[in-house]
């Protein structure tokens, strides 16, 4: 005796977070047997069923797609790696700061492109003539400007009002400097709940950790950091989505020169974050406020 029944088989797979976001329906006919126990019947529909979700799991894209994009908005979850192989994500936390352009010139000089993950007000108010000055000329580098949060807290420990002025205030002060909404955040400490997505979600932005640590803010010697990145290069990953902070000299003047070269020889691409994920890196674009009374932390 033959019986059809129906399952479902995953025709895409998220990129990223590697999870089935589509799926389709497959007609299966199958002969149904017993044995011994005449009250378990094994179906041999559940083998197929279990044999095509794992080719459906495999069958992951390395190029991004719109679904992907979608997936990404709708706050499904926080992004660790790059999608896009053979590119690397330099990323600075905690700007603008003293060597912001420094920074910004040393990656220009070597074809790289950065992410600048600043907060409104934590190591200086972003506000202040040279702050806002530091990140439009990130901006006008072509580097992305993402949001880091207002000030630095810990957004677990956060709720309600709270926890959404953490978000709304640096993407204020990032269109009013630069005339450019962010579409990612990088949550401080890396921290999030549930809420912190949710936040994001409604926001339309992206949550971005990172893959490799520089170990810079919690005090790793440069040389320890170099040989990191030495060993991390070395090792021929498919991508890397780094942490830095431009907040510690060491790194502008040390490190990320020794990074960038490790880096090139490997032939690996230095992108921002949106370009190895093949997002666009804002929202919106448009031109910067002029300056008033509300540029004030």
């Amino acid at each position: 005796m033959r019986r059809r029944c129906y399952i479902t088989r995953p025709t895409f797979v998220h990129p990223v977070l590697h999870q089935p976001l589509v799926f389709s329906l497959i007609a299966l006919e199958y002969p149904t047997f017993s044995y011994l126990n005449p009250v378990m019947t094994f179906s041999i529909a559940r083998v197929a069923a279990l044999a095509v979700a794992l080719y459906g799991a495999i069958q992951v894209s390395a190029a991004p797609t719109s679904a992907h994009k979608i997936n990404l908005r709708a706050g499904a979850g926080v992004v660790t790696k790059c999608s896009v192989p053979n590119t690397v994500a330099l990323t600075f936390d905690d700007g603008p700061y003293t060597w912001t352009d420094k920074l910004v010139d040393l990656l220009d000089e070597n074809g790289a492109k950065g992410t600048f993950y600043f907060n409104g007000n934590n190591f200086g108010c972003i506000y202040d003539e040279a702050n806002a000055n530091r990140a439009k000329y990130v901006y006008d580098k072509g580097h992305q400007v993402a949001s880091h949060t207002w000030d630095h807290k810990r957004l677990s420990d956060l709720s309600g009002d709270a926890l959404v002025a953490e978000f709304s205030k640096i993407d204020d002060a990032i269109k009013k400097i630069t005339g450019a909404v962010p579409a990612f955040v990088r949550p401080p400490f890396g921290d999030y709940d549930d809420q912190v997505l949710q936040v994001a979600s409604s926001r339309g932005q992206i949550v971005t950790n990172w893959d490799f640590d520089s170990g810079d803010a919690a005090g790793v010697s440069p040389a320890e950091s170099k040989n990191q990145y030495s060993k991390l290069v070395a090792s021929s990953p498919g991508s890397i989505l780094t942490l830095n902070h431009e907040t510690h000299e060491s790194t502008i003047e040390d490190v990320i020169p020794f990074a960038i070269q490790q880096i090139k020889a490997k032939g690996f691409k230095m992108v921002t974050v949106a370009e190895c994920l093949g997002e666009s890196p804002y929202q919106s674009t448009g031109s910067p406020s002029a300056r008033d009374s509300t540029w004030t932390c």
